[in-house]
């Protein structure tokens, strides 16, 4: 187990890059990656995989949300993702490679790998391993987190010199419901903390009365949490988490 970074601790980090549509800085862009680091932010930001095996940065399993195609981003090649243009910007999807040598090490890079299987199950281990191959060789600040915990046992036994975290949240149906009711329930209790090998936790903000986040905490666990949306949100949170995940304001 790799313990997290203190540089994890010492600023906020800005979910999906600092990003501002009415400034066409778009999530999970190099322009809003750009001004995370222009403004000293620590950087969170989302992976998922090409058809032909390259760790992307886009947040959402389907293209239709954030561009004007459709359908899954694993049925594109990497180059392909790379011609389409973020809406409300001009930046296009980059490839995880492109953003490491963007931020070359000038802060923190938070970095969740997206579940593309669906149900919180175990995975053909395609994108923990095209994330590996991306940050051979990166010698700065990153830790590597996901919402499954079968993703992050994965990674554990792949590396270990990289802090691994658990995203975690009350998992409710309205917020989860391609999860399996029984999955939901046992993820709410956070059981696989020791087991994958993870040093982190980041969870939900409105979530940070759990008493096991409180038990981990306890233990020296560092504690994250996401989203927090305003100053006052933010004051808050840092009464429980050590630090804070942040959008829609400068934090």
């Amino acid at each position: 187990m790799t313990p997290l970074p203190p540089a994890f601790l010492a600023r906020p980090i800005a979910h999906r890059g600092y990003h501002d549509k009415t400034k066409g800085r778009v999530e999970n862009s190099p322009s809003a990656f750009a001004a995370a680091v222009d403004a000293g932010y620590g950087i969170e930001l989302d992976l998922q995989l090409s058809r032909d095996g390259e760790a992307m940065v886009f947040h959402d399993d389907l293209l239709d949300r954030l561009t004007d195609h459709s359908g899954p981003v694993r049925d594109r090649t990497a180059a392909d993702l790379q011609t389409i243009e973020l809406k409300g910007s001009r930046d296009r999807i980059p490839t995880f490679s492109q953003v490491l040598d963007q931020v070359e090490g000038s802060v923190p890079l938070l970095i969740e790998l997206k579940d593309q299987h669906g149900e919180m199950g175990d995975t053909d281990g395609a994108l923990e391993a095209a994330t590996l191959r991306a940050l051979d060789g990166y010698e700065a600040d990153i830790a590597l987190m996901s919402f499954n915990p079968h993703m992050i046992g994965r990674l554990n036994a792949l590396t270990k010199d990289i802090s691994l975290g658990l995203i975690s949240s009350a998992w409710r149906k309205l917020d989860e419901p391609h999860v399996p009711v029984d999955t939901r329930a046992r993820l709410a209790g956070i059981p696989d903390f020791d087991a994958v090998g993870a040093s982190f936790l980041s969870h939900h903000v409105d979530n940070l009365d759990n008493p096991r986040v409180e038990q981990l905490r306890s233990q020296g666990v560092p504690v994250l949490c996401w989203t927090v949306r305003s100053p006052k949100q933010e004051h808050q949170a840092r009464k429980v988490a050590d630090n804070i995940t942040f959008e829609g304001y400068a934090a």
